[in-house]
């Protein structure tokens, strides 16, 4: 029986150096896995995360490329059309707008502003006017606005902080320290608040908050503040007695300073007095119930119902 013989096989050594390139690739697809594992290690990114990186890098190519066409076209518009169709296919949208830091502030306003525009592409959103107009806002005294990819706009709110009530002719209004009006209020929401009036007023919060820090004990104690003449302050209590104040910044504060250490050996507030003159140096005036002068009169001059100097603290001040 005769036994055919195949000619153009494999060789024993072409075999061998087949199985030799096989055990070459599969090491080196090793190598590569291991070494694409240990990269992957090393970025502080979930598969989620870099999935959602990924499709940002598209849509911006996407955008650039679009952009690019449409500009070579001289049509601007079909550009943004473009830009839009991308972004919301791609899911790139505003879904959602996540506002923080606001506590006064009516968060509506901030949500109307951030969904007003009809573009609601994400790449779209003008973030510096939007941020303008929110500072435009009375409570807003900065505002951060960033875009979280793919569809959130994230807007961070500094409110202003209020420090007194300005009282005006016609209604009263919460101020910040610097004058800036925040919110108009009522006489029962202004209770328990520092109130201040007069010409300017609003412009001297700082300077009347530093007075008052000079006497710390006094300080709860004042309900009112008048700014009067643009140089001086009269301070009601909350027992109603008014305290008139020299001019100055070291005149006022060292007044202030000494009718506290009065009170506190003579008890002047919550007495039968109904308001002290201290413009006067080292003399203090007291203006008793039945008397109806003004503290404040047209040429500065007192008519005191009774005169103490600074010596004489321990007389009697009723």
């Amino acid at each position: 029986m005769s036994q055919k013989i195949k000619r153009g096989g494999k060789s024993v050594r072409k075999t061998a150096a087949a199985q030799g390139k096989a055990r070459q690739v599969k090491a080196a697809r090793a190598r590569t896995g291991s070494a694409m594992d240990a990269v992957m290690s090393w970025i502080p990114l979930s598969e989620s995360q870099l999935h959602q990186l990924f499709l940002a890098a598209i849509l911006g190519l996407a955008v650039v490329l679009a952009w690019m066409v449409a500009s070579f076209a001289g049509v601007p518009a079909m550009a943004q059309q473009q830009l839009a169709a991308i972004s919301h296919d791609a899911g790139f949208e505003v879904r959602r707008v996540e506002v923080t830091g606001t506590k006064n502030l009516n968060e509506l306003k901030v949500y109307q502003l951030a969904l007003a525009d009809n573009r609601r592409a994400m790449p779209m959103v003008d973030i510096d006017g939007l941020r303008e107009r929110l500072l435009e806002l009375s409570w807003v005294e900065d505002a951060r606005v960033s875009r979280q990819l793919p569809d959130t706009l994230a807007i961070d709110i500094v409110e202003r902080k209020p420090a007194a009530v300005l009282r005006k002719a016609d209604r009263m209004v919460l101020i910040d320290a610097t004058g800036h009006e925040l919110q108009a209020v009522s006489e029962a929401r202004a209770k328990g608040k520092l109130v201040i009036s007069g010409p300017g007023a609003g412009r001297q919060v700082e300077a009347l908050n530093q007075l008052l820090t000079a006497a710390p004990a006094l300080k709860p104690q004042v309900a009112e503040a008048e700014w009067v003449g643009n140089r001086r302050w009269n301070l009601t209590f909350k027992t109603g007695q008014v305290l008139a104040l020299p001019e100055g910044e070291e005149a006022a504060p060292k007044a202030l300073m000494t009718f506290a250490r009065l009170d506190g050996v003579n008890r002047l507030l919550g007495g039968k007095t109904l308001a002290f003159d201290m413009r006067a140096p080292d003399r203090i005036y007291f203006r008793l119930a039945n008397r109806t002068d003004r503290i404040e009169q047209p040429q500065g001059a007192a008519a005191p119902a009774k005169a103490v100097t600074a010596k004489d603290k321990q007389g009697d001040t009723n």
